[in-house]
């Protein structure tokens, strides 16, 4: 098992990556060579760093570059930046390092972005959460809102060695796999697997709505099918629950009550209280185990699973939005949100051209 640090082959974690891009690792360095160094995660992904289906390479390469940094020391990763990059700060800025921290750490979901900043011929825009948040959010989907992104192959541009952050980059692959499981049917085929995992991090996101194209979760995977089998694979053929036939493309798993008993504890715990929430009577105080053996037998499991992410992804969505207009301040969240809305509208011009001509 494999993933990419800068462009070259690294053996020690599960399949997080592959190459994004032929010939990068040298403008990955370079980018990252202008930021503060205490970084405990890297990773680049979206439409600037994969290629989607109605993308040419040309364009791709004109497409924002998305960035997330994890760090363990967010004021001071903060303060350093400050001195480096102050003009990529809203006017926050004047607020100093400590305030942009809390912002970061108290708001939304737990992310603080500069956006629309040109560095190397590309325009970039990087995400930093502190890598107790990012945890926290692989193994519990508490927004979903960093996990959502790990779900899809990304580019793994730094990994430290903290052994905790490499069991919940594996474990949140699991928990994708598993939440998907069970909105699928008995039998399905790799894609069906690949589209309901892609699809899980905009459930209920109201960018779907307005902002985004429809087409999105269809177009990060028609063009990516072997880096989802890359990164799946492994966690697929151990999977005691499926039987997996990779040279066929298909899966077939146990959707008896017992089986779903089983995928539904092994959830995370933000999920479950979702689900509990959402079909516990007021009053009642059942406990969780027993709310989940109950909902295992319901033929309607799958969408009251649907129900529960839609509900973690709405309220984060929402509030990281909000705080987005703060952090890239007006004229860049006027500029960012008009070329996503130009994207949109493009891709609902491809797909009406496609469907009058079939």
């Amino acid at each position: 098992m494999s993933y990419v640090v800068d462009g070259e082959p690294n053996r020690s974690i599960d399949n997080m990556t592959l190459p994004a891009l032929h010939n990068t690792g040298v403008l990955y360095r370079r980018i990252l060579s202008q930021f503060p160094q205490d970084i405990s995660l890297a990773f680049a992904y979206g439409s600037g760093v994969f290629k989607q289906q109605g993308t040419s390479q040309g364009q791709m390469e004109k497409n924002m570059m998305d960035l997330v940094f994890a760090v363990d020391d967010p004021v001071t990763w903060h303060t350093m930046n400050l001195l480096q990059n102050r003009k990529h700060y809203s006017i926050l800025k004047l607020l100093g390092p400590a305030m942009i921290s809390s912002i970061q750490s108290d708001h939304g979901a737990a992310m603080y972005y500069n956006t629309l900043v040109p560095m190397d011929g590309r325009i970039i825009k990087y995400g930093v959460i502190s890598t107790e948040c990012i945890i926290d959010d692989l193994m519990h989907w508490k927004t979903m809102y960093a996990a959502g992104r790990l779900h899809k192959p990304v580019k793994l541009l730094v990994q430290g060695d903290n052994g905790k952050l490499r069991a919940a980059l594996v474990g949140n692959l699991k928990s994708a796999v598993t939440a998907s499981f069970l909105m699928l049917p008995e039998s399905f085929s790799e894609e069906e697997l690949f589209l309901q995992i892609a699809g899980l991090s905009y459930a209920g996101d109201f960018r779907m709505v307005i902002g985004e194209d429809k087409s999105k979760v269809a177009n990060i995977v028609n063009d990516n099918m072997e880096h989802f089998r890359i990164v799946y694979s492994n966690i697929l053929r151990d999977c005691p629950q499926v039987v997996y036939k990779p040279q066929q493309g298909k899966l077939e798993i146990d959707k008896s009550p017992e089986g779903q008993f089983v995928q539904l504890m092994a959830l995370p715990r933000t999920l479950q209280q979702r689900i509990t929430k959402l079909v516990d009577p007021p009053g009642k105080n059942r406990d969780v185990e027993e709310i989940l053996l109950q909902m295992a037998q319901d033929p309607d499991c799958g969408a009251i699973v649907q129900q529960g992410i839609s509900s973690i992804v709405k309220s984060s969505s929402i509030t990281q939005s909000i705080k987005g207009i703060a952090t890239a301040g007006m004229w860049k969240t006027v500029s960012y949100s008009s070329k996503k809305l130009l994207k949109m509208w493009k891709g609902w011009r491809r797909k009406k051209s496609v469907s009058q001509t079939s």
